[in-house]
Order: C-alpha cells, then structure tokens, then sequence
C-alpha cells in the first residue's frame, strides 16, 4: 500500500488541487489515527482492469449500454474517451435528442473513479437514468490514454507537459468530438483539477460556444489557504527543482519505486507527519463507504507527468492561475513572448455562462477561503447564471465518493443541468 501513503505525500506535494489527494486520502473513511493497510510497501495486488476498458469493467456489467471512443489531439495524443448513450430504463422523449454531459476527473486517477459506487449512488449513471447522455473523459497518461501518434509512454518527451495542455488540448479535442457526434452543446462536470481545467479554459475563451453550462465540484483556483507542513517541504522540492533531479522531467507514477522513495524522504522532514493525511489535507470526510476504497486501490493512482506536478506547485506557490514558469525569464521568453509567464484571467469568462458551484465545509484542499476568492471573481457574472451550493459537513472525497452524494449533490447538478435546456 505505498500507493496509499505515496499518494497521500503526493497529495502534499501539490498542496493545492491534490485530486490525487481527493481519492487517497479516504483510505480509511471514518478514522483519521492513521492506516492499518501499510507504509510506503510494494503495491502488490493491485487488480489491472480488462483490456477491454472502462465500458467492460465498470458499466456494461451493469446493464447499460456503453461505447468506447478514441480522441487524437492536435499535439498527437490519443485519448480514451467512454460513452453512456442512455440509461438502463430507456425512456420515450418525444423524440428529443439526449442532452450531452462531459464529466472530467482529476489528477492521479482516471474515469473509473466516477464508477466506484453502485449505479444508483454514481454520477454518470444516475445522469443517464435521467435522461442525459454521458461521456467521459480520461486525460493523457492514464492507463487507458498512453498512446501518442509518434510518441512511446517509454520516452520522456511523452511527458513533457503540465496541466496547460490539458487546457490547450485534450479538453478542446474532447469537445469538438463530443459536440460533433452529437450537433448539441455540451454540460461539463468537473472536479477539483477538472473544475481548474475548465476555468482555465474558460478564461481563454475555449469551450464557450460549445458549452451548455458547467457544474463545478470542490472547484480549485486559489490555493493560498492550503497550508501543511508536508504541502510546504513537497511544494518546494518541486519548485525548486529537486523532483527534477531524482525524477527528470518525465513521467510521474505513484506505483514505481522513485517516487515512493522521495515521498518517503519527505515525510522524514521535522515537523512532518506522514502519518495522518485525511483530516489535515482533505479535511475529515462524512460520508465514504469502505469498500468504495477497495475497488480505488483495486485501479488507482494513474501516472501524470513530472512536469504537471511541478506546475501544481507553482499554482500553490504564486497564488494565482498562470501558465507553466520555466524558471527563468529568456526562457519563458521562448514559449511566451514576456518574461513572466501569462495568466489565465478568470475575470474574462462570460458572465452569461451558466455555472453550478458546490463545495463543502470541510474541504481543506477546496478550502471555503479559497472558494469565496473564486466567487468573486464572479461578482458581474449574471444574477441568474450563477448556482452555489454550500454543505457544511461535506470534505473533499465526498463530493465523488460519498454515499449520500446522490441526495446531496447529484440531483442539484441534475436538477440545474436540466433547467438549462427547458428554459
């Protein structure tokens, strides 16, 4: 279980969005003294899910219908990408086409995460069962998205990008398919990097004209909030270059010796305690069901890359949303144009883009500091385009894993998406 604890330090490293941290740091649900299953031992047992996918694994058992798509960037990337057409009761609408539903994970883990629970507890199916028809998004570098048309996942320059070419690329190459196979604009989930992903894109005027509305959970912009002694030291040795020497500039796995060795290093650190991680990073989760983190042990963590850790970093550091530093101004210069990387300006996303905000109380990683800082930057958006949503007792796994999320959240998410196409 060195994927737990590894994920857990991972979590820290990025002290701001850890999505990563979302999944792990529930390992055990309702204790926060700490993990019976081991400390940073060989992942062993870890269950490989069929060949055949997503759709195989987690869904068609189920008695849904399922297809599994491929989308190619522009930079070459070729992506896994599953589709729920409709739900197992199929309904009689008129005729009405289905409206499409994106739903978009975070970092460290793929789109089996949205299928740990049972089908009447899990958001893309209950979103089928309405009515919606569902798509979702596995971003480059997890298991089922490590092709590339010229490159091999085996090379460091398949590695060589940060969460700016999740904004540049697979969202919009994501989009444009779903919207081509569909001729209809699309309603967007995110979660955590998922929510930060959006906005960035958002912000740069990406994904508008296709999008419906977006409804953001445990959204994730401003991190000053975010504070741990573990999230300092990791931060740094990713600032500062430290990850780089041990790891390069190439692929970050949580499985894989290299980086269980530094998480491990990290934790050796005074004043660093490695040994409770739900409470101090995800805040203390209500509502998770243990056997929900058997099957995420059974399939996560996925790899990213060393570069998009780094830019985590970053974020957290500079307290702002901008694009990767490479650390010194002639290079930046290279990619930019300015000495100082571009920010993503949150301000310019439209004021008349429909947005749903949920986020909970106890989140420590999407503290409600940070959240009231992204809610201003919505201040001018319009009156009526605009949902928040406030649970006092909900942390950051709740949002994804929790077993009354279906109550609490989904059916608000439901319920906003479908005022979108009746108005």
């Amino acid at each position: 279980m060195a994927l737990v604890r590894g994920f857990l330090g991972l979590a820290a490293a990025c002290r701001d969005f850890c999505v990563l941290v979302v999944f792990v740091l529930v390992v055990h649900p309702h204790r926060a003294d700490g993990f019976s299953r081991g400390f940073f031992a060989p992942s062993k047992g870890v269950v490989i899910p069929p060949v055949a996918g997503i759709c195989a694994a987690s869904v068609i058992v189920h008695g849904y219908k399922c297809q599994e798509h491929e989308v190619t960037t522009q930079d070459g990337y070729i992506l896994s990408l599953q589709r729920i057409p409709e739900g197992r009761v199929v309904r009689n609408d008129a005729g009405n086409k289905r409206q499409p539903v994106l739903i978009q994970h975070g970092v460290l883990v793929d789109g089996m995460t949205w299928f740990l629970n049972p089908p009447e507890q899990n958001l893309p199916m209950i979103l089928a069962d309405n009515g919606f028809d569902v798509w979702i998004a596995n971003t480059r570098g997890t298991r089922f998205s490590r092709r590339h048309t010229a490159l091999d996942s085996s090379i460091p320059d398949f590695w060589d990008w940060s969460w700016d070419e999740l904004v540049s690329f697979d969202i919009p190459a994501i989009f444009d398919f779903v919207y081509g196979q569909t001729g209809q604009k699309i309603d967007y989930v995110g979660h955590s990097l998922g929510t930060l992903i959006a906005l960035a894109s958002f912000s740069e005027g990406k994904l508008v004209n296709q999008m419906k509305s977006a409804a953001l959970l445990s959204p994730i912009a401003y991190l000053s909030h975010m504070n741990t002694a573990l999230g300092v030291v990791a931060a740094r040795a990713f600032v500062n270059g430290e990850i780089t020497t041990i790891l390069g500039l190439a692929e970050f796995n949580p499985k894989g010796e290299p980086v269980g060795n530094f998480l491990k290093s990290l934790c050796a650190y005074p004043g660093v305690d490695c040994y409770d991680l739900l409470s101090a990073l995800t805040g203390k989760n209500c509502c998770l069901n243990a056997s929900t983190i058997d099957l995420f042990l059974m399939n996560e963590p996925q790899s990213t890359s060393t570069k998009n850790m780094i830019h985590l970093a970053q974020t957290a550091r500079d307290g702002i949303l901008a694009k990767y530093n490479y650390g010194r101004p002639d290079y930046n210069v290279m990619h930019y144009g300015i000495a100082t990387p571009p920010i993503y300006n949150l301000s310019n996303i439209p004021h008349d883009l429909p947005l749903f905000v949920s986020y909970g109380g106890q989140d420590a990683l999407s503290d409600v500091g940070d959240v009231m800082l992204l809610l201003d930057s919505f201040k001018f958006h319009d009156v009526d385009k605009l949902s928040v949503q406030f649970i006092k007792d909900y942390a950051h796994a709740d949002f994804i894993m929790g077993v009354n999320a279906k109550d609490i959240v989904y059916n608000q998410v439901v319920a906003f998406f479908k005022r979108q196409y009746s108005a």
